[in-house]
Formats: structure tokens, sequence, C-alpha cells
């Protein structure tokens, strides 16, 4: 696969404190006081809690890459800052598990390729924000991996290894968000592994007359969602399937408009969360790829529903000043079971969504997104 770091005459992170003096949230309906003061609180946790090995007692690397991802997403950078040290340990953590096969997973291989794509996209995006050489090298082999393993129909199975069908789109829109990543970096990416994810992904789309085939002019007809298996319509594959698109630049897509009238009702939907719980809304999986669609669409979805999840964060964080083993934190306990993983996969997707609108991440950046659009 050829992957090349394209030359530039300024760094990466400084383009990016250009960028970003322009597109930082601008509206209170973003922003608050209580949303920053509850980021920070999770931070705090995170930074509280990670341990000297830098992984919060996790041996899943995408999980901990998300717990950097939180730093990451309020602009904090490795090695420099108060949270330096916390993103430096856990990058360390994921760079020096790296198999010598680019694979980023450690632990059960059944959870290879979510922990591959989520590691690498966390990868690629601290390489956005630093330039760093010790980044690049791993990130090239691991996106080697991705191409290598990909399915002959597009997708990828749980395992790091080629089949001739991929197994669902959660697999699919890991590794989408992993190779959009790499573009947002500087790197290069095979446009026909982009080309047969694309198709992968518009093959997960069911109309909800039933209609499934790419070639049945009906699937166009009322409404219709993104689906796990071509089968199963869920919340979080709604979501998933949008990101792809967006991450692809397929932004006129006629799925996505109708996958947004899923989310959105979604959120509507949402009870009110009981005060401290700790309870993500929805789940954090769903919740990590929920806040991402509506963002990266924008407009009227993004507006509307943006604020329900923010304030539902707010509402259902921890508050145990006297417990520093959970104050301050989120948890799911619906993919992760107890623990302190379980706190890191919810606090970290918390502290990301709740960071979203200061636009420090590469993957937010708006005016990256034209040119993925002309490429692919």
């Amino acid at each position: 696969m050829p992957i090349k770091v394209l030359a530039a005459s300024i760094s990466l992170s400084a383009i990016l404190f250009v960028l970003n003096s322009s597109t930082q949230a601008q509206d209170e309906w973003e922003v608050t006081g209580a949303g920053e003061a509850s980021l920070a609180s999770g931070l705090e946790w995170l930074a509280r809690n990670q341990g000297p090995q830098g992984n919060w007692e996790s041996n899943d690397l995408g999980l901990v890459g998300m717990g950097a991802l939180a730093f990451l997403a309020d602009g904090h950078l490795p090695g420099r800052g108060k949270y330096g040290d916390v993103v430096e340990r856990a990058l360390d953590y994921v760079i020096r598990n790296a198999q010598p096969s680019g694979l980023l997973n450690i632990a059960d291989p059944q959870r290879d390729m979510y922990n591959h794509g989520l590691a690498t996209f966390v990868l690629g995006q601290a390489h956005g924000m630093t330039n760093d050489k010790r980044i690049s090298g791993v990130l090239e082999q691991a996106l080697r991996l991705i191409a290598n393993t990909q399915s002959r129909d597009g997708g990828w199975d749980y395992r790091a290894r080629r089949q001739n069908y991929g197994h669902d789109l959660s697999l699919v829109v890991m590794q989408a968000k992993a190779l959009r990543s790499a573009v947002d970096s500087g790197l290069e990416v095979r446009n026909d592994v982009i080309q047969l994810s694309i198709q992968s992904v518009r093959q997960k789309y069911k109309a909800k007359n039933g209609a499934r085939s790419l070639d049945d002019p009906k699937i166009k007809e009322g409404p219709g969602q993104f689906t796990y298996d071509g089968h199963n319509g869920t919340t979080a594959m709604a979501a998933a399937g949008v990101v792809c698109l967006q991450e692809f630049g397929q932004y006129d897509d006629w799925r996505i408009p109708k996958n947004l009238d899923v989310l959105s009702d979604a959120v509507k939907d949402l009870k009110a969360p009981r005060q401290g719980d700790g309870r993500v809304p929805f789940d954090a999986y769903t919740l990590y790829y929920v806040g991402q669609a509506l963002y990266q669409v924008g407009g009227a979805s993004w507006k509307d529903s943006y604020p329900t999840l923010r304030d539902q964060l707010i509402t259902a964080q921890v508050r145990k000043p006297s417990d520093p083993g959970e104050d301050g934190s989120w948890r799911d306990p619906r993919y992760v079971t107890g623990g302190k993983p379980s706190r890191l996969f919810g606090t970290s997707v918390a502290c990301f969504i709740l960071a979203i609108p200061n636009r420090y991440l590469p993957i937010l950046q708006e005016g990256k997104i034209e040119s993925v659009r002309k490429r692919f």
C-alpha cells in the first residue's frame, strides 16, 4: 500500500492553530459554562485514574487511544502543558504495544479490528496535531494492515484477516475513520480501498419497505436506515453509515438525510437522565457516532440535537468529591463490563462529545473536508 507523508513548509499543529482561531464555537448553544466545567472534571478523572502504565488498567488499545483522544479533543498535546504527560503515556502505551504486523491489538483476537481501527484513528489525529515521526512509523504500518485485511466486498472481519465477505457495518466505520484520519494527517491512502469501503456501506442500507438492492428503484422510496448487517437497523448503525459517507466526502448521498431523521428522532426520544448516575446517553459506542454524524452534517440537525446530548452528559456525570475513583466520570455498562475500563470508555466518549465544539481535532476541521470530496 503506497503511503507517504506529504511535504509541508509549516507544521500541521501550526496550521491547526490558525484554523482554530476561526472555527471554534461562537454560539452559546454549543458551549456553556456548565459544559466546560463538566469537560474539565471529566479530564481530571482521566488524569487521576490513568495509572503509571498509561492504560487505565485496560489492554484494549482502542480504549486507551480513546483516553488520549479526550485530551486531544480539548487541545492538549503530548508532552506539553497541564496534561501533556497523560497524553504521552497513553500514546506511548499504544505505540509500544504495536505488533510487528502493524496490528494494534494485544487483547482477544476477536477484537482485532475494533481495537485496531480505533487506535489507528487516534494515532492519525495525534500525528496531524504534532507531526511526530515516532507516531508516523506505527501509523503507516497500521494503515497497510487495514488495506491488506479489507475483504473483497469492501468490509472487514473482526480478526485481522482478509476474507471474501466483511462482517458488518460496525467494523467498516472503525476503519473508515482510521483511513480518513490518515488523510487529515497528510498521509495518502489507496483510492480503491476507499471506493470498496463506500460500496460496502451503501450495501448496508435498507428501506423501510424492505428494499435493499442498490438496483431496486424502491430503495429510495420512503424512510430507511443503515443496518448492522443489511437487516438489523439500530441508532448506532444509522450514525455509523452517515459518518462513513461524510468521512469519504459523499456529502450529497440521498441516504444521509434519511438517517439523520432516525438520529434526530432518537435524540428526541432520550429519557431524562438521573442526576449523577453516570450513564451516558444511549451507550458510549452509540453516542460516539451519533455526536460525530450530527456534527459532520451540521445545520439544523446539529443545532437541534447537540444541546440535548451535552446537557444530558452534564446531568448524568458522577459528582462524588470524596471518591476520586468516581468523581467526574461517566460509565458504559453495555460494552465494557465493570471496573475502570468501563469508566474509561464512558468518560472518554463523554469528554470527546463535550469538546467537539472546540474543533481542535483535524477530523473536525471543516476547511479540510472539501479536499476529501475531490479525491474520492
